[in-house]
C-alpha cells in the first residue's frame, strides 16, 4: 500500500482537529466538559501538543548553532560569505517591507477599525481619551527599537542559548564559523568534522521527531478549536479578514513573481515542496520550531544545497518574518482607527519603519509579535494594552503569518541558490540550464 505523503497527513489531522474541536466547544457548558477517562478533552489535547512543542523545541538551539558553523564554514572565505550574506539580506529586507505595505495598503483602504462610518473604539471597549492619545502620537520616532540590535551581540551566549535569544546565537555561530575557516588545516579539520556530525544527528532526531508530527498537529489545533470556536466581534472579524487577504497576497502574488522571474523557478512546484513545512508552521505557529522541517524540504524537495540552507533558513527564522511584520503594521493602524485617528503620512512611515526593525529581532515562537506590536504602540504613542482586543483572532492569524514567514525563508533560499548557480529540482527549462546539466 501506497504511503500517504506527510504533508497530506498533516493536512488531514488539520482538517480533522477543526472539526474535533468544534464539536468539543460546542459540546462544553458551565456544568460539563467533554472528557476521556476523566479527563477533559481540552487538557489532552494541550498535553499532547505541548509534547510535540517540546521536541522541536529541544533541538532547535543544536541544530541552530551546528547548521550556521557549518554552513558559513563550508561557504569559505569572506568574499563568498560576503556574497551570499549580502544577496540573502537584501531579499529579507525587500520582500518584509513588500509584505508591509501590501498589509498598510489594504488596511487603509477597508478601514476595519471603522464600523458604520464611526470609530469602533466603544464596541472594542477601548476606553482611553482620543485627544490624549492624538497628542502622544505626533513626533513619535523609532529610539524604541534601539534594544532589538543590542541582543544581537550577547554578553554571554550560554545564557543567549538558554533565553531563546536567536538573533544572538545566530551572531556567534557565524563568527565562529567565519574564523574557524582561518585555523589552520590541523585545527580547523576536526572542528568541522564535529560540527557536521552535530548537523547530521540533529537532522536524524528531526525525521524521528516528524514521523509524530501529524499526532502533535492535530492536538494543537484541536485545542485553538476547543476554547476560540468561530465567534469574534464584527470589527476583528473584518480586520482579521483584511490581514489574512494581504498575507494571501503576499504570499500567493508577491513571492511566486520573485520566483519566477528572479529565481528562474517553477513558483507554485517550489510551493508543494514546501508545503510540509508551511503546514507544520500553520499548526506550530512557531518559525523556529520549523525550521528543521524546512531545511529537509528545502534539501531534498526543492534540491536547494546544504551549503545555502543551512546558512539562509536559520537566519531567516530570526531575521525574515514577512507575515509578522505585515501583521504589526496592520494591527497599529487598525488600533489607530479605532480610536479614531487620522495618522499621517509621517507617522505611518513611522509604523513601517518599526514594524521592519521590530520583526527582526521577533523570536520564532508563538504570539511573540504581540511583544513587538507593543514596541510600535509605545512608540507612536497608543495605548499599550490596546492589544488585548487582538487577542480573539490572535492565535488563527498567528498561525498564518507564520507559514508565510516560512514561505519567505523557504523563497528566499530557493532564489539565493539560483543565484549562486545551483539548478534545483524546480528550475525552469531553458538553455541556461540545459547548458548546467547536459546529460
Amino acid at each position: 500500500m501506497r504511503k500517504i505523503a506527510l504533508h497530506w497527513q498533516i493536512l488531514g489531522a488539520i482538517v480533522l482537529a477543526i472539526v474535533v474541536g468544534y464539536f468539543v466547544k460546542s459540546a462544553t457548558t458551565d456544568d460539563f466538559a467533554p472528557n476521556l477517562f476523566g479527563t477533559p478533552l481540552i487538557t489532552m489535547f494541550d498535553f499532547v501538543g505541548t509534547l510535540f512543542l517540546n521536541a522541536l523545541k529541544m533541538i532547535i538551539v543544536p541544530l541552530i548553532t551546528s547548521s550556521i558553523i557549518v554552513g558559513v564554514a563550508g561557504i569559505g572565505s569572506g568574499g563568498n560569505l560576503g556574497a551570499l550574506g549580502g544577496k540573502t539580506l537584501l531579499f529579507y529586507a525587500t520582500t518584509t517591507l513588500a509584505a508591509i505595505l501590501v498589509g498598510l495598503f489594504i488596511i487603509n483602504a477597508v478601514q476595519p477599525g471603522i464600523s458604520d462610518g464611526v470609530p469602533a473604539g466603544e464596541m472594542l471597549a477601548l476606553e482611553a481619551d482620543t485627544t490624549d492619545i492624538s497628542s502622544k502620537v505626533e513626533g513619535r520616532g523609532v529610539s524604541d527599537v534601539a534594544a532589538v540590535f543590542l541582543r544581537m551581540i550577547p554578553p554571554n551566549v550560554l545564557d543567549a542559548a538558554v533565553n531563546g535569544n536567536m538573533l544572538g546565537l545566530i551572531f556567534f555561530a557565524i563568527l565562529f564559523g567565519y574564523f574557524m575557516t582561518h585555523l589552520t588545516h590541523q585545527f580547523a579539520e576536526p572542528l568541522f568534522n564535529f560540527w557536521n556530525a552535530v548537523f547530521h544527528v540533529m537532522m536524524s532526531m528531526t525525521e524521528f521527531i516528524m514521523k509524530f508530527a501529524p499526532i502533535g498537529v492535530f492536538a494543537l489545533v484541536a485545542e485553538v478549536m476547543s476554547t476560540a470556536g468561530f465567534s469574534a466581534a464584527k470589527p476583528l472579524a473584518i480586520f482579521a479578514f483584511c490581514v489574512l487577504a494581504a498575507l494571501a497576497v503576499h504570499a500567493f502574488v508577491t513571492l511566486p513573481l520573485l520566483l519566477r522571474f528572479v529565481g528562474k523557478v517553477k513558483p507554485y512546484k517550489t510551493m508543494a515542496g514546501t508545503s510540509p513545512a508551511m503546514l507544520t508552521a500553520f499548526s506550530t505557529a512557531s518559525s523556529s520550531a520549523t525550521l528543521p522541517i524546512t531545511m529537509d524540504c528545502l534539501e531534498d524537495n526543492v534540491g536547494v544545497s546544504n551549503k545555502v540552507s543551512s546558512f539562509v533558513l536559520p537566519l531567516g527564522a530570526t531575521v525574515n518574518m514577512n507575515g509578522t511584520a505585515l501583521y504589526e503594521c496592520a494591527a497599529a493602524v487598525f488600533l489607530a482607527q479605532a480610536y479614531g485617528l487620522e495618522l499621517s503620512f509621517g507617522v505611518q512611515f513611522t509604523i513601517v519603519v518599526i514594524a521592519l526593525l521590530t520583526s527582526i529581532g521577533v523570536a520564532g515562537v508563538p504570539s511573540a509579535s504581540l511583544v513587538a506590536i507593543a514596541i510600535i504602540l509605545a512608540a507612536v504613542g497608543l495605548p499599550v494594552e490596546a492589544i488585548g482586543v487582538l487577542m480573539v483572532f490572535d492565535r488563527i492569524l498567528d498561525m498564518c503569518r507564520t507559514s508565510v514567514n516560512v514561505w519567505g525563508d523557504a523563497c528566499c533560499a530557493t532564489i539565493v541558490a539560483r543565484l549562486s548557480g545551483e539548478r534545483t529540482k524546480v528550475a525552469i527549462e531553458g538553455p541556461g540550464d540545459e547548458a548546467e546539466n547536459p546529460a
